[in-house]
């Protein structure tokens, strides 16, 4: 016989500091809590719009708060971990999370906040936080029919919180037996068995929490809450854009919390995420209705991060409290001596944003030759140019290396097609259109890249810098020339040590295969003459990052194409950049690799006078 439907206690019978969400804030800001300059962002934010937040129509409300938190401990417990089968006490930075997004409101008395986002070091306890807020906002708010829904990348990821949540749901209520659950009480409906869990249904209430996979759409969806947890595991932003313009069509209170660990370079929908709430948090974007605690190292901690422990609770804000201090002390022990381990800990555990699988280089080294090279400063020069063409409508990638005082200077351009912008975007997972807004990237008219842009820049830099020659992929070098010659710029093909001396700037074939090629003739020692090849470029590149000798600018694009690149590598250890094995574009990494090669070799058989007449 079913058990007839106990009323839920109050959600206030566990008692509260009447703030404690403005005393995290106070001690965080006067440096008794330890955190990092994005954590004390938003502290130093909740304490001056409490002061100025009233002119804006925000308005702090505390015992909207400490309804919130007095609802953990009275009606959920804990189903793993240090704490578990104890009530749910939030800590320190939960309570600071949930009482700014239940505490703050507009003059209508609705929530302020429509999103907010969780971003800290693994183990943490973001996942059963944003679980058990999603079963307050469906069963317990008191918003009649509410539904609230966990999305995911995939089945797994969107399971990855909502088991929490069925699983609190079928452990005892604190102060109650054993059976006393919530569903057991008749309170909560489970559908699905044990793991297999998709759907929590609330008797009373008439509320849905559903688990749903990315992709899995409902027809006219009006969601209360939207949980999306392993953010950094997202391909694509459609989803959650999607759910997050349901969620501001709602006339009440609407929530979409967003979860994940610090993303990777590569994880493009993470970093895209992240990087926005950072700007929120840090002031750079005025948004009254996003949330943002970001818990990472500062940058003064990244290079000594393994060993300075105290700087850890920044990114591991529930270390030693429910997250043991052994369990990151041993795996840096193991990232000391190896760097795979080392890149993914430092993400993973402590927010420093590297560490890509497979990066075709020490990451740690890329990030650190990474800096502004302005033309500007190089006139004078020794320069040299590559080109890497895209067949239609990809990239196109044009790079121009510098050398100066025994350094080495690498700048890029970029262009790419207008016409189907948005498709390449998603289908090559990049944020095209917003690199083009940031002058990254530049978007000619057209579906076929038009080479006479490519050659106009080229004629730019000729016209002020000393350029030695430019090197290039041989695919589809015939329309660069036709272009060059539409814009007035003389060039001639290098064919090689015998070659007739042309007429204007000198074009040279650069080899892309593992494969290294001699010319027939041979040097004043009786040796053949080497070909540029890419195995030689790769290597004279690898020795100048590791030498932190070059500086390249910093790029998105190009950061990218690095962390798209795979190489490959034939018996005899020559390597070179594989576009059909990479993840994604590479022409910049393509590109700065022949340059520096170029210049690496010395390369100087540019006729010494030169006029350029640009059109």
């Amino acid at each position: 016989m079913a058990r007839k439907p106990r009323a839920p206690r109050t959600a206030t019978s566990a008692p509260f500091p009447s703030d404690p969400t403005t005393k995290w804030a106070r001690d965080v800001v006067d440096g008794r809590i330890v955190s990092g300059e994005l954590v004390r962002h938003a502290a130093e934010r909740h304490l001056r719009d409490i002061r100025d937040g009233p002119a804006r129509g925000l308005h702090w409300r505390p015992e909207k708060a400490a309804h919130t938190l007095g609802f953990f401990p009275a009606m959920l417990t804990l189903t793993e971990g240090a704490r578990e089968g104890q009530p749910f006490n939030l800590l320190q930075w939960h309570t600071f999370c949930a009482g700014s997004l239940f505490g703050w409101r507009r003059d209508s008395g609705r929530m302020r906040f429509r999103t907010g986002w969780l971003e800290t070091g693994k183990g943490q306890g973001k996942s059963p936080f944003m679980a058990a807020i999603g079963l307050y906002m469906s069963g317990f708010y008191g918003v009649r029919r509410a539904k609230a829904f966990a999305i995911g990348q995939d089945k797994n990821t969107a399971n990855v919180l909502f088991k929490d949540a069925v699983a609190m749901c079928r452990a005892p209520i604190p102060g109650g037996d054993e059976e006393d659950t919530l569903v057991n009480n008749g309170h909560v409906v489970v559908r699905g068995e044990g793991d297999n869990a998709w759907k929590l249904e609330f008797v009373e209430s008439e509320a849905i929490f559903q688990s749903l996979a990315n992709g899995e759409a409902i027809s006219g969806p009006k969601p209360t809450f939207v949980a999306a947890d392993e953010i950094h595991e997202f391909k694509s932003n459609t989803s959650i854009e999607l759910w997050k313009a349901a969620l501001y069509k709602m006339p009440g209170d609407a929530l979409m919390l967003l979860g994940t660990n610090t993303p990777s370079s590569t994880q493009i929908v993470g970093t895209e995420y992240s990087e926005f709430y950072q700007k929120v948090a840090l002031g750079e974007i005025d948004d009254d209705e996003a949330f943002a605690f970001v818990a990472r190292v500062d940058k003064a901690d990244r290079e000594t991060v393994f060993d300075n422990e105290s700087c850890w609770p920044k990114a591991l804000p529930a270390l030693g409290v429910t997250f043991p201090i052994e369990n990151i002390r041993g795996q840096v022990k193991t990232a000391k001596s190896l760097l795979s381990t080392a890149l993914s800990l430092k993400r993973l555990y402590f927010g420093i944003p590297i560490g890509v699988t497979e990066f075709w280089i020490a990451e740690e080294a890329w990030s650190a030759v990474q800096g502004e090279v302005d033309p500007g400063a190089f006139k004078g020069c020794r320069c040299w140019l590559s080109l890497d063409l895209s067949q239609k409508n990809d990239l196109t990638a044009l790079t121009a290396v510098w050398e100066k005082d025994g350094r080495l200077f690498a700048k890029t351009w970029y262009w790419t097609t207008k016409d189907g912008l948005e498709d390449r975007a998603k289908a090559d997972q990049a944020p095209y259109d917003r690199w083009v807004e940031q002058g990254f990237l530049t978007a000619v008219p057209g579906a076929v890249i038009d080479k006479s842009f490519v050659a106009q820049q080229v004629a730019e830099i000729l016209a002020e810098h000393d350029v030695q020659a430019l090197v290039f992929d041989p695919a589809g070098i015939g329309d660069f020339m036709k272009a060059c010659e539409e814009v007035g710029l003389p060039v001639w093909l290098y064919e090689g040590p015998e070659s007739e001396m042309g007429n204007g700037l000198m074009l040279m074939p650069h080899g892309q295969g593992t494969k290294v090629f001699f010319y027939k003739q041979i040097d004043d020692q009786g040796k053949p003459i080497e070909r540029l090849c890419m195995p030689r470029s790769i290597e004279r590149l690898e020795d100048r990052i590791l030498e932190q000798t070059i500086t390249i600018d910093s790029s998105p694009v190009t950061y990218s194409c690095a962390a798209n690149a795979h190489v490959i590598s034939d018996g005899m250890k020559n390597r070179a950049f594989d576009k059909k094995r990479s993840r994604g574009r590479i022409d910049g990494m393509v590109t700065i690799a022949m340059a520096a090669g170029a210049a690496e070799s010395g390369l100087s058989v540019q006729p010494a006078s030169l006029e350029i007449h640009i059109i």
